[in-house]
């Protein structure tokens, strides 16, 4: 069996104002999972507030997003060595909303993976496809064109380094998660895309995430955590799906 660490990772989106993120941070500061990893995405301004707040805790922080150049004349972007600074020890790299509203392409996060990876920050490369993809069976097909080309520029060690989060768009901020067959599925056939190297890879799914449904995702065999969106902006939902899918897997090998 091969063993990888459960992570579940809260990713706020464009929520909030400082005196709510400090109480949210706050109220998930006293997370500790036994078996496993938790982490918040925070906007840009409030990095500075969460490692503040949770420096010293078990629950790690990271970002949205990140820039495809080292540094430069880049107005507007973030570079991986400033997201250091900070202290990030993840960052969401291609999600379906960047993908959609910055016309970012597997290229270009091919080179934000690269920016992270190199600064040692963990990547949360989301894939996923649309309805229309869904409904005409070339969901697998997506999927892998999707990772072949984003981790274009990384070679095979990398992928202890990164998360793969499983985000059909159809089901982000919908309020209809995937069923756990459809999930269960797209799992199996990811790590066989991988072959030998796919039982070190972790991977999470998000789409629609609650406490009510989390506990039927952590029963999936080679599920490795969750990407939180809207449940992760109230603290005792986001804790309650921590410590259900932690529970969950608390002592087990997970399988390859």
């Amino acid at each position: 069996m091969t063993q990888r660490i459960p992570l579940i990772a809260g990713n706020w989106k464009m929520h909030g104002d400082r005196a709510r993120a400090r109480a949210l941070l706050d109220a998930l500061k006293p997370l500790s999972p036994a078996q496993g990893e938790v982490a918040v995405c925070v906007p840009y301004p409030y990095l500075e507030l969460a490692q503040a707040v949770l420096g010293g805790s078990a629950v790690a922080w990271g970002a949205q997003n990140v820039a495809e150049w080292e540094e430069g004349a880049h107005t507007g972007e973030v570079a991986a060595s400033m997201l250091a600074e900070f202290g990030c020890g993840y960052v969401i790299v291609g999600h379906s909303e960047r993908r959609r509203e910055a016309s970012e392409d597997d290229a270009c996060i091919a080179r934000k993976l690269a920016q992270a990876i190199r600064l040692d920050i963990k990547p949360i490369l989301c894939i996923g496809e649309t309805l229309a993809q869904r409904q005409a069976g070339s969901t697998h097909a997506v999927l892998q064109a999707q990772l072949h080309g984003a981790l274009a520029l990384l070679d095979s060690t990398a992928l202890t380094r990164l998360s793969i989060a499983y985000e059909p768009v159809w089901a982000i901020g919908q309020g209809q998660a995937a069923t756990p067959a459809m999930v269960g599925d797209v799992i199996t056939a990811l790590r066989a895309m991988f072959g030998e190297a796919g039982a070190s890879v972790r991977l999470l799914y998000g789409g629609s995430v609650s406490a009510a449904n989390c506990g039927d995702f952590a029963a999936l065999a080679g599920l490795d955590g969750l990407l939180v969106g809207g449940a992760s902006l109230r603290g005792d939902e986001f804790t309650a799906i921590c410590q259900r899918f932690c529970t969950r897997r608390e002592g087990r090998s997970l399988p390859a």
